[in-house]
């Protein structure tokens, strides 16, 4: 596995559990501008590795801007720093003296078996592999995206944010003809962790739980609630679901649907149309060329995928 992070909270807990799990081999993990800078990106996903324990994986950094667009932020949501402000000492450990697709293009040559692709922020550094070095391709097994959306939007009313802040890179990977999961919205709240294990997790002497509750209390502070020993303050563990995907996907329902991006209108711009109608209705995406069928997620089995993501983190 290799993940593309624009570390902020919910990246920070798929790094842990990517790092914990011991069916995942994580080749490598590279930076991208989203969440927040690049800079605060690179920093944050060096020192959450050393929390993690992790041994020696390389990170790189890659692009700080989408392709077209302006880099917009998320400080509201992640804090200052993106960790959650939470005052976390800087890593010592040096970033690879190489550009991001020129790491992602090593490591998936290198690879002695096929490489999962977990992109968990704007896509733009997997962009600029598919365009300058098509032929790595062919030893990618899949690409499970945190993005999109087959309903509702965050960034705008119809856009996900990963889409949204860089809607040509996410219509390039999606036309690449590699097989992809898209991990949007419609499952990416649904898998919580209850309270009490927020609360333990939290007062645990291991400094990777702990990092993982203050991590998830910060999720539930953003949220207006508050983290209460039953009842409410139930902290949703986003991007690191797209992981727990890559892990086991016979926790996820997904459907091969037409899907593209909506790049020129204004109103809908990010917006990953997807094409619920069936196959054989004459006007459907699939006889359309501009749509690419991919497998849109739309159920998840919550409990399995909370389960998988509490034992890895505290075994």
């Amino acid at each position: 596995m290799i993940l593309d992070v624009d570390t902020g909270i919910d990246d920070a807990l798929a790094l842990m559990l990517a790092v914990r799990h011991p069916d995942v081999n994580l080749r490598a993990v590279t930076c991208v501008a989203g969440n927040a800078t690049l800079e605060q990106v690179v920093r944050n996903t060096l020192t959450v590795l050393d929390v993690a324990g992790a041994g020696d994986i390389p990170v790189a950094a890659g692009a700080h801007r989408p392709l077209l667009a302006e880099a917009n932020h998320a400080a509201h949501v992640h804090g200052t720093d993106g960790l959650g402000d939470l005052g976390l000492p800087e890593s010592m450990r040096a970033v690879a003296p190489v550009h991001a697709v020129e790491l992602l293009r090593r490591e998936i040559l290198a690879s002695p078996t096929p490489v999962t692709l977990v992109p968990l922020a704007p896509m733009t550094n997997i962009a600029l592999l598919v365009r300058m070095y098509p032929e790595v391709l062919t030893n990618v097994e899949r690409i499970v995206f945190m993005g999109g959306s087959a309903s509702v939007g965050n960034a705008t009313a119809v856009a996900e944010f990963n889409t949204w802040h860089d809607p040509e890179a996410a219509e390039i990977v999606l036309t690449s003809g590699v097989p992809i999961t898209m991990y949007g919205l419609d499952v990416f709240y649904a898998v919580t962790i209850p309270p009490e294990d927020i609360a333990q997790l939290t007062a645990s002497d291991e400094p990777g739980a702990r990092l993982v509750g203050r991590l998830l209390h910060h999720i539930v502070s953003v949220k207006g609630g508050e983290v209460r020993v039953s009842g409410e303050g139930h902290g949703d563990i986003g991007d690191a679901g797209a992981v727990c995907a890559a892990i086991d996907p016979e926790g996820l329902r997904t459907v091969n649907l037409p899907v593209r991006v909506s790049l020129s209108d204004p109103l809908t711009r990010g917006q990953t149309v997807v094409d619920h109608r069936t196959a054989g209705h004459e006007q459907a995406g699939t006889a359309d060329s501009r749509f690419r069928p991919i497998d849109v997620a739309l159920g998840i089995d919550s409990a399995r995928y909370s389960k998988l993501f509490l034992d890895t983190i505290t075994a």
